[in-house]
């Protein structure tokens, strides 16, 4: 057991005097700045208002990829970085990501030419990272590993090789990796002010426990805003004067069974009818359809997808696959946001010239920002983030050594199901189940989740409230919104008597959560 327990981390808070990095934000990359500085050895504390992941680190296409699209608007540098940052993560966490084969169908004779010299570079550019051949496939090969591929036409295809992983599971391995290195990380904790010294130069932060409503005011050598879509809040309360730094682009997912598919090869769509990429990637036994690319002036931590994208992503299947997927099918559907540098026309409503690699920034007050960027660069984001950190607080200069530092659960062999995931946490969650009989029901009919897992994500991985369990320890919210919904009571039962919480804290969860599914829940819209 890790004991990432919250109340250990409070009482940590309360009895440091100094930190030398607080990070605000607990998504990919402000996750991935602590484990880089607690592995350099520096007093480091996160801090995030929410949960972890809870918003754009838990919403993306799941891919852990160098950027095929990004390649073709030659960002070169970019992939080049993602790709070799690929490598490291299947071999730091094997048991997150996994290779997976990705199929353009063609229909033309040029366009298979095209997409094949383009993916023989992005394989060549992966160096000793690379993962598979990319190659041209017959109309019979296109066809059996894609059954439902629309065949008039077809000039056979393309198969390429890339990476998959589960987002938000990275994200909590990542957390408890950090915690074991000896950082203090806490989610449900809000940052209202950050104090400068008589020279104005930023020297710490106070903080309001959401829980309890518990103020704190923390001293710190250096702040660190990771907050993704949220960067200009934080550096408005820093410098009321700021200017935006961030445009927000939304995605869409749709979440659809996995007969629409086939068994195991993603689909890759590279030119859309407005030029934009769409994916089929099989995930947790269901298909993931998406992502738009819509850009927005505003932020929310849970956006609502547009009907307009939904309409989109099923009409571009319709042109790919036969049968194609009707609003009917829809298991689930989510919309996340992406932090990306403002285009300096503030009137531009196109998201295709926005750079999608990541903005590392000091602020006169020596506050540092890191934003954009994407979840497979996450390490080398922090590594950069960090080295400015020793510069700005003028720490001790430790070298990075993340590189080769294994993420918590780390686990090469392969494992059934779902308990992939857990990695080496999942014979710890097992004996929790055979210690106790009523912990090893299923919470829900349709997926092969049980009530020991539910325990684990409250003891050991910080989980909250039902939404942290459904949503993000368990993905069930993200595949099968009405699942959900059947599965809550369960779960806030189980989650009350670890926690021991009121039956009005059970109702609150209960009414909160069911209300948030509606969302969710495309039938129900």
């Amino acid at each position: 057991m890790i004991n990432f327990n919250r109340n250990t981390s409070l009482t940590a808070v309360k009895s440091t005097s100094e930190w030398d990095i607080v990070i605000i934000g607990g998504g990919a990359t402000g996750l991935g700045i602590a484990v880089d500085a607690a592995s350099r050895g520096f007093k480091t504390l996160l801090l995030e208002k929410y949960d972890f992941a809870k918003a754009t680190s838990s919403r993306s296409t799941k891919l852990v990829h160098g950027g095929v699209r990004y390649l073709a608007n030659g960002d070169i540098k970019l992939v080049y970085s993602a790709l070799h940052e690929r490598g490291l993560i299947f071999q730091n966490a094997p048991h997150l990501a996994r290779i997976q084969s990705f199929i353009i169908p063609c229909y033309s004779f040029f366009s298979k030419w095209k997409f094949l010299i383009g993916l023989k570079m992005y394989d060549w550019m992966a160096g000793k990272y690379r993962i598979g051949n990319s190659k041209f496939l017959s109309n019979a090969q296109v066809v059996s590993k894609l059954h439902s591929v629309k065949q008039q036409g077809l000039q056979g295809g393309i198969i390429y090789y890339d990476g998959q992983f589960d987002d938000a599971r990275f994200a909590i391995n990542l957390a408890q990796s950090a915690h074991t290195l000896g950082a203090t990380i806490l989610n449900y904790c809000d940052v209202n002010a950050i104090h400068k010294n008589g020279e104005g130069l930023v020297s710490g932060i106070s903080f309001t426990d959401t829980e309890s409503s518990e103020s704190f005011q923390i001293k710190a050598k250096t702040v660190i805003n990771a907050t993704g879509i949220f960067v200009d809040d934080i550096l408005k309360m820093e410098s009321p004067n700021h200017k935006n730094l961030v445009r927000p682009s939304q995605g869409t997912h749709i979440v659809i069974d996995k007969k629409f598919l086939g068994k195991e090869d993603a689909l890759m769509i590279p030119e859309t009818t407005d030029g934009r990429v769409l994916f089929g990637v099989p995930w947790h036994d269901h298909i993931l359809l998406g992502t738009t690319d819509t850009p927005l002036n505003v932020h929310s931590i849970e956006p609502r997808p547009l009907e307009e994208e939904i309409a989109f992503i099923l009409d571009t299947a319709k042109n790919y696959l036969n049968p194609a997927p009707q609003r009917a099918d829809i298991l689930s559907v989510f919309a996340g946001l992406r932090p990306l540098a403002a285009p300096k026309d503030s009137n531009s409503t196109s998201t295709k010239e926005i750079s999608r690699d990541h903005k590392l920034i000091s602020s006169p007050s020596g506050l540092i920002t890191i934003t954009g960027g994407k979840w497979t660069t996450y390490r080398k984001m922090a590594e950069e983030t960090v080295n400015k950190a020793i510069e700005i607080g003028k720490l001790r200069d430790e070298p990075c050594v993340t590189k080769t530092l294994k993420i918590h659960g780390y686990h090469k062999e392969q494992q059934e199901g779902h308990w992939q995931f857990y990695g080496s946490d999942a014979k710890l969650i097992q004996d929790l189940a055979s210690e106790n009989p009523d912990l090893a029901q299923k919470i829900h009919p349709r997926f092969d989740h049980i009530a020991a897992e539910v325990v684990w994500a409250v003891r050991n991985e910080m989980a909250r409230g039902v939404e942290d369990v459904l949503a993000r320890r368990m993905r069930i919210l993200f595949l099968d919104a009405k699942a959900a919904i059947e599965a809550a009571p369960l779960v806030v039962k189980i989650m009350a008597k670890e926690l021991d919480r009121s039956t009005a804290w059970q109702d609150d969860q209960l009414i909160s959560f069911l209300n948030l599914c509606k969302q969710y829940d495309y039938q129900s819209q």
